[in-house]
């Protein structure tokens, strides 16, 4: 007997011994669907892109690192007042007097070989990010197909434990009515015990 969706309800007026061999609860007819989850499995973003660095690449997000630092902020304000304090007060000789010319040219040769390396490192940044966002929304619909599946499944035990009920209720009314034509019969035949029965169940 299948108790799939679709199945049709078991007629009432079946005889007693349809009753007997009849297995309702013949758990090898019961279907549940399959899902098959070929999705690719999920990924570490930071691990794959780490893993694919070149060595420009590896060297500009050192640069970037170090320059966007408190460290190198601390170290290049140390140096820059020692270079001014030395300069104005000239207790050796003057190198780079005012308007310390070569103080300007070392800072805009700095800030010209530090900018590309920053630029290298954000747009790299900039992929990974990217790369992230795609594979945020490929694990989102990887959920949401999962979600739809359990929803699905959720679904077809519903009906599975509404059939099983409406049979259970068709099985009860099929046993009462074989009960009273029982009954009938033993009111003909001994109508004291018949009535003796009926006195029992009443209790």
């Amino acid at each position: 007997m299948d108790i799939t969706p679709g199945s049709e309800a078991l007629p009432q007026n079946q005889s007693h011994q349809n009753i007997h061999t009849d297995k309702l609860f013949d758990l090898k007819h019961l279907r549940f669907p399959k899902f098959k989850h070929d999705h690719p499995p999920v990924i570490n973003v930071n691990e794959a892109v780490e893993g694919q660095l070149s060595v420009g690449q590896k060297i500009a997000d050192s640069v970037a690192a170090t320059v966007g630092s408190w460290p190198f902020i601390i170290t290049q304000s140390i140096i820059l007042a020692a270079w001014l304090v030395l300069n104005s007060v000239a207790w050796i000789r003057h190198w780079d007097p005012y308007p310390f010319i070569l103080l300007n040219l070392a800072l805009s040769f700095q800030a010209a070989y530090a900018a590309p390396f920053v630029m290298m490192s954000q747009n790299r940044q900039a992929e990974k990010d990217r790369l992230t966002a795609q594979n945020d929304y490929i694990t989102d619909t990887k959920g949401e197909e999962e979600i739809r599946h359990i929803m699905e499944h959720l679904d077809h035990q519903d009906t599975l434990i509404l059939q099983v009920v409406q049979r259970l209720e068709a099985q009860n009314e099929r046993m009462k009515a074989q009960h009273e034509e029982m009954m009938g019969h033993l009111r003909r035949l001994d109508p004291g015990l018949a009535e003796k029965l009926e006195g029992e169940k009443q209790l």
